[in-house]
């Protein structure tokens, strides 16, 4: 599954682009992010690639999850969001 980083300062419709153009290839993605302000723009992005999959007649649905991810030799926890067509 494609796995997409987002982070405070990352601009929802690019994620939302990138989120849309995944899901219609493989038909699921990840946003994974670390953070509230991540969190944030990751929750954002979702909302806006709904509408753009919705034309299509792709209703995207959102799977919230945690992961336990190492970063910098540090371990820290991210939240998953597990996008898929319904």
């Amino acid at each position: 599954m494609e796995i997409l980083k987002v982070s405070s300062k990352s601009v929802p419709n690019s994620v939302a682009g990138a989120v849309a153009e995944v899901v219609r290839e493989k038909g699921s993605a990840e946003i994974q992010a670390i953070g509230a302000g991540a969190i944030n723009q990751a929750v954002k992005a979702i909302a806006i690639s709904r509408g753009f999959l919705a034309p299509a007649g792709i209703d995207l649905v959102c799977i919230p999850a945690f992961a336990d991810i190492e970063v910098e030799g540090e371990k820290r926890t991210a939240i998953r969001l597990i996008l898929e067509q319904r």
